[in-house]
């Protein structure tokens, strides 16, 4: 019987340890922000720059990038605007909701926050 006792009790300071640290490593929004800045400009210069119209002798192809890292104060902007956080004091949810004008479709992302580590598992064009 004192054998299960001492399980007991190591048992449920670890379980405390495990929530102390979850609610420690809980990132705040501004981790948030900038994680979602540096996804979204990743995702700009890979999958939509080589996409950008040749128009104007190829200006917008060519410094596309360039001009991704320079709006990225804007971008977190937009990003601290448009969302929406749910603290659960271990973890927290993010949702992003990006609406671009026309032609451009809107975005929505889900993200978890957890141990100072994110991680989209929805992300849908609307």
């Amino acid at each position: 019987m004192k054998v299960f006792s001492v399980f007991v009790v190591v048992g449920g300071m670890m379980v405390l340890a495990g929530g102390a640290l979850m609610a420690i490593g809980n990132p705040g929004k501004p981790d948030y922000e900038d994680y979602a800045v540096e996804t979204l400009s990743t995702y700009l210069k890979t999958e939509i720059c080589p996409k950008a119209p040749a128009d104007f002798g190829g200006f917008v192809q060519s410094y596309c990038k360039t001009l991704v890292d320079a709006g990225q104060p804007q971008i977190k902007q937009v990003i601290a605007q448009t969302t929406n956080q749910q603290n659960f004091l271990l973890f927290s949810i993010y949702e992003t909701t990006l609406a671009l004008p026309d032609p451009f479709p809107t975005y929505e992302f889900q993200t978890i926050g957890v141990m100072k580590q994110f991680y989209t598992y929805q992300a849908m064009e609307m």
